[in-house]
């Protein structure tokens, strides 16, 4: 049955990344975000009552999941978990899309565009809190479904470059990610630990990570700067045009989490991506799935319990998520508030 599901979930995650969605019921008029209650009977006809029960399945939730740019792992991580809920939980239609990242994923999510999402542990406290990108833009009912994988930050620079550590990237054509979006706060937190002034420091140029892995490979851009869950296909189109990582020293993470404790360092191992012969070493924060809290505690606690009960199905057919349990996923979470449903599951099995 395992194995079953494993060749399914593939050969879903394959037509996702093609057609670029996950989704696959139609819910139509009756589709309900929010999921909240279970339907009722009608109490007309009493003498059919006893063959018409009430219905004890909720409501039609839909899912919409954003994502990031098609060229990053967190779009197949997208596809995968959509495409499980859409075929394992009757009720629930879920699609992915892509988007602009984790912080356009957390404003769809607080402006009801989107039901859940993945972004950067501290990106969801600063949209719970409203500080940062999220100033005066608070969404305080952000809710955890679990935290998942540490996000390294990747930072790729093609060898004539003569780019040897993140300082420098000084005067340098580089691609920084799409104005405003988490990948480019990376950028400004890491270039400035490193002593640069940024953005004035740096030929900054705002594209997609796919964009930025073409300019790579053509040598028009010195340098990228990818986030994304290892190996990321962006990055593998840029080693394999010759292009390297840089290792991100014990100094600069130092210097990051004396002011941003989520940071964590992180080894990308030999061999992950082509021409990598050496350990390389980064920062990495946390990636965390969370939701709308107005989704109903039913709703969640099934996403929570199906995504947790398939995902060694769910590691076969995307890496990033193999090796995942549900006892780190309540951890490194910047003390972020679990969804209720979520947290129900949790003391079910024990981990809470």
């Amino acid at each position: 049955m395992k194995k079953a599901l494993s060749m399914a979930l593939a050969a879903a995650l394959m037509v996702a990344v093609l057609a670029g969605c996950g989704g696959g019921k139609d819910n139509g008029a009756g589709s309900n975000a929010s999921g909240s209650n279970p339907s009722s009977a009608s109490t007309a006809g009493s003498s059919s009552d006893a063959s018409n029960p009430p219905s004890t399945e909720p409501d039609p939730v839909t899912i919409n999941f954003p994502t990031a740019s098609s060229g990053g792992a967190l779009y197949a991580v997208g596809a995968a978990i959509t495409n499980l809920w859409d075929t394992e939980i009757p009720y629930v239609s879920a699609s992915s899309q892509a988007s602009n990242g984790g912080i356009d994923n957390l404003t769809q999510v607080s402006e009801g565009e989107a039901q859940v999402s993945i972004a950067i542990s501290s990106n969801c406290y600063q949209c719970l809190n409203g500080t940062d990108s999220f100033e005066g833009y608070a969404y305080d009912d952000l809710k955890v479904i679990g935290g998942l994988y540490f996000n390294p930050n990747q930072v790729v620079v093609t060898e004539k470059s003569g780019i040897t550590d993140l300082a420098g990237v000084k005067g340098k054509h580089f691609a920084v990610a799409a104005a405003g979006s988490s990948v480019e706060g990376e950028c400004m937190n890491h270039f400035t630990a490193a002593g640069l002034t940024y953005p004035d420091d740096i030929n900054c140029e705002y594209i997609a990570f796919t964009d930025a892995a073409d300019m790579l490979q053509n040598g028009t851009i010195d340098g990228a700067w990818i986030m994304s869950g290892a190996p990321a296909s962006a990055v593998s189109q840029a080693c394999s045009a010759g292009c390297k990582l840089l290792n991100i020293s014990d100094e600069i993470i130092s210097t990051l989490q004396a002011d941003y404790p989520w940071y964590a360092p992180f080894t990308i191992p030999a061999g992950t991506y082509p021409g990598q012969d050496e350990d390389v070493q980064t920062s990495a924060i946390k990636m965390v799935m969370f939701c709308r809290g107005d989704l109903s505690e039913q709703a969640v606690y099934d996403l929570t319990k199906t995504f947790w009960e398939n995902i060694d199905q769910l590691g076969e057919a995307q890496g990033n998520l193999k090796g995942l349990t549900p006892e780190e996923a309540v951890k490194d979470i910047a003390n972020l508030p679990l969804h209720a449903g979520a947290e129900r599951y949790y003391k079910e099995i024990g981990v809470l």
